[in-house]
């Protein structure tokens, strides 16, 4: 079995020296490719949110995008290097939920099959999305059991190819489009607001905002329960933190990825923690006022602006909104 994107081949090595792992050129081989296969999603205004935050916000609603997160961007990137010989054994991914989904509907749209890893207490509507998507699930305990060593396990017996949530060069790459696209809208921004788990959607973004637009600020957002990027960057390593209790499961991460923190490290100029009520809050604005439905990890970069998180804010701002897959009844419990 070839190495397939699990073996990044011819970057540099995390934290090393030489040509970046990922680059403006990658992140924009890697819209060409998504070009017909992923939606070229809204970017939303709103007079209240300017008001409200002192400063002209962008939203780039990913909540539009396939399967209804970002993630599809880099699983569908990942999973057209494959080789046909790859492509016919299939893929194996780990995920709380939306990167479960992007694989499977990628996997689904490449013909070939996908095996996803995902907490047993991962929401219905995700593992439902899921397994419509044609996936065959395997559950474990995301409190006592290690996903990547399952995932790997299963790779090895079947002879799949992994393919990782965050911490692979034409994953991040992928993610990356995301903010290209924003830019290309918008034009110039001075802060771009970015939800954290893993630090793929950053890294990308990151890579495509500060090759684009010298100076902007680039600002994570983790919640309070799972600062591990937070305390990374702080630390000048990367820390492990207790599997996070949040209500934001997609950026429950113990620790960043290798690569993506590699990259968040030279790039990132801080990182703003949010709490669960924050982020309830922010999808009750986005209900209420932009008229969209935001999942809780969705939320928290607009969580960070609307509860002022942002020391002096700047003239113009863009806030990534990462996904909107949340069921009626999560939604209801959640802000009932």
């Amino acid at each position: 079995m070839s190495p397939g994107p699990t073996s990044p081949t011819g970057s540099a090595a995390p934290g090393g020296t030489g040509a970046p792992a990922v680059t403006l050129d990658d992140v924009r081989d890697a819209a060409r490719r998504l070009s017909g296969a992923a939606h070229r999603t809204p970017v939303l205004r709103s007079r209240t949110l300017d008001a409200r935050t002192g400063t002209q916000t962008f939203l780039k609603c990913e909540n539009f995008q396939r399967a209804g997160a970002f993630k599809f961007r880099g699983a569908y990137h990942a999973l057209s290097h494959l080789t046909p010989e790859e492509l016919a054994h299939g893929v194996v991914a780990y995920s709380s939920g939306n990167h479960a989904q992007a694989v499977a509907l990628a996997a689904r749209e490449l013909g070939t099959r996908a095996v996803i890893v995902m907490p047993a207490d991962t929401p219905r509507s995700k593992r439902d999305a899921t397994a419509g998507y044609g996936a065959e699930i395997v559950t474990y305990d995301r409190y006592t059991e290690d996903r990547a060593a399952i995932s790997g396990r299963i790779a090895r017996e079947r002879g799949l190819t992994l393919i990782p949530p965050y911490d692979h060069p034409h994953v991040i790459a992928g993610q990356g489009t995301t903010a290209l696209e924003l830019l290309e809208e918008t034009g110039p921004l001075d802060a771009l607001l970015v939800p954290v788990g893993g630090g793929g959607l950053m890294a990308g973004a990151a890579t495509a905002a500060t090759a684009l637009t010298p100076g902007i600020r680039m600002v994570g957002v983790e919640p309070a329960a799972g600062d591990d990027t937070r305390r990374s960057l702080a630390a000048g390593h990367r820390v492990t933190v207790p599997v996070p209790r949040t209500i934001a499961d997609g950026q429950a991460v113990e620790t960043p990825g290798e690569l993506t923190f590699a990259i968040n490290r030279r790039l990132v100029d801080s990182v703003v923690l949010v709490t669960d009520d924050e982020i309830r809050a922010a999808m009750v604005f986005a209900f209420e006022r932009l008229k969209i439905v935001v999942e809780p990890s969705g939320a928290s970069a607009l969580a960070a602006l609307l509860a002022g998180h942002l020391d002096h804010p700047p003239a113009r701002t863009g806030v990534i909104i990462s996904g909107g897959n949340i069921g009626p009844d999560r939604f209801r419990e959640l802000l009932g």
